[in-house]
């Protein structure tokens, strides 16, 4: 992102949710972190509820001076979507591949507002975090939270509020810690969870042991926030991470060692990079429109991605190593395929705003993006990406991710009233119970 975009960060959360929050009550962006006194019932809607005719947020629109449908017409009208290249998304509208809606893959399975998902900077969007159709991690304001769906509990597992310090002793560990630290995203995988901070914090723990095993500056650089961080697996199986920052670069950790083991540098901010499944290519986006594909060993450019027109901020790969996806701030994702990267595959359009985040499933028969407010797409790969389920609502999202299994799907939705994590099942069909009958 651009050091102008940095700026507007802090004023992110008060000035647009003035524009574009669902005003049912008197809360606001402040009292709402510490308002948890609502009770449970108020708080949680079940797939009974909503059959019966609940909204899916809990929001009573019978009792508003304006319908859910009239509500959505003005949302389309007026968001506003950011873009550093004026007119982008407008342009991008006319490339956009035909997709057929309202199609089921996953259901609604519950809402809780009892955790409060939260955003620090408006153009990152991965501070959501399934490790199984169970178990979510979130950022909630200056907590990092454990949400279980199956006992319906939150735990704190870290308090950012005051000072976070390792009680491991490794190399390059930050010893004094960090105070108050301003998280701007997120990743877990596994027993691993890594948090990026405003300023290049790195603050690393082990989910099954003890306190923090790791804390680090990645940059020191004035414009050094943390835009990404994608946890992966060697060959070898130790575990690393990528981090990738506003200062240009994008560094590989290696926890095993705790210590960077690579360092890339590029000409532009890097927004996000992922990752190939056989671990040798990195896809990096960010604030150029133009991505690139790079040797993950050696940072070396091996093909440059054209199309988009302007800055991109999410990228994922489908399991098959062949296709992956990239996000816009025009309003797209592209989906790419390795065998022939003069052109993308398919362009995908969204209804807003940019595609701030971008999910596969594990199988690969599914592609999640999410806009930065009321929208997530969940894309049939099979149909070559031309059926899609919309799941609508009303909020900014700070993250969307499926669980490894791909059971469950889980949007967090941060909002003035109404934050809450949305819960999504996995349809199934079983044709042989149908011939039984």
């Amino acid at each position: 992102m651009s050091r102008y975009d940095e700026e507007l960060a802090g004023m992110y959360p008060e000035e647009d949710e003035d524009r574009h929050a669902v005003r049912m009550g008197d809360s606001d962006y402040e009292d709402d972190e510490s308002d948890q006194s609502t009770s449970k019932v108020a708080e949680d809607t079940s797939a009974k509820d909503v059959k019966e005719g609940v909204d899916i947020q809990g929001i009573p629109w019978e009792t508003m001076s304006t319908t859910r449908d009239r509500y959505r017409q003005a949302r389309l009208k007026q968001y506003p979507n950011f873009e550093n290249i004026p007119d982008s998304g407008r342009i991008s509208e006319k490339v956009c591949t035909p997709v057929e809606k309202g199609k089921l893959y996953y259901d609604f399975q519950h809402n809780t507002r009892s955790v409060k998902p939260s955003i620090l900077h408006f153009q990152l969007r991965n501070l959501v975090w399934a490790t199984t159709r169970h178990d979510v991690y979130l950022l909630s304001y200056y907590s990092v939270l454990h949400w279980s769906s199956l006992t319906c509990e939150k735990q704190e597992v870290i308090d950012l509020q005051g000072r976070v310090a390792p009680c491991e002793k490794h190399q390059g560990n930050f010893s004094e810690g960090f105070y108050r630290t301003q998280v701007s995203t997120l990743a877990v995988k596994d027993n691993l969870l890594v948090t990026g901070g405003f300023h290049g914090e790195i603050i690393c723990k082990f989910l099954d042991r003890k306190g923090i095993s790791y804390c680090c500056k990645s940059t020191h650089d004035d414009n050094g926030i943390t835009n990404s961080l994608e946890i992966f697996e060697r060959p070898s199986g130790s575990v690393h991470f990528l981090a990738s920052n506003n200062d240009c670069g994008v560094r590989d950790f290696d926890m095993e060692n705790f210590q960077i083991c690579n360092h890339f540098r590029f000409s532009w901010a890097v927004n996000h990079t992922s990752l190939s499944p056989d671990g040798k290519l990195a896809l990096i986006v960010g604030d150029n429109p133009d991505g690139l594909l790079v040797d993950a060993n050696s940072g070396k450019a091996v093909h440059d991605l054209r199309g988009h027109l302007d800055y991109s901020f999410a990228s994922a790969w489908n399991p098959d190593g062949r296709t992956f996806a990239t996000g816009n701030q025009d309003k797209t994702c592209r989906v790419w395929d390795i065998r022939n990267l003069s052109k993308s595959v398919a362009v995908l359009g969204g209804n807003i705003g940019a595609i701030r985040s971008i999910r596969y499933t594990s199988d690969g028969k599914f592609m999640a993006m999410a806009e930065p407010a009321d929208f997530v797409h969940v894309f049939d790969v099979g149909s070559g990406y031309c059926r899609k389920q919309e799941v609508d609502f009303f909020g900014e999202i700070a993250g969307i991710s499926f669980s490894p299994d791909t059971e469950a799907l889980f949007v967090g939705v941060h909002e003035r009233t109404y934050s809450s994590l949305l819960q999504f099942s996995r349809r199934r069909v079983y044709s042989y119970l149908d011939s039984a009958l």
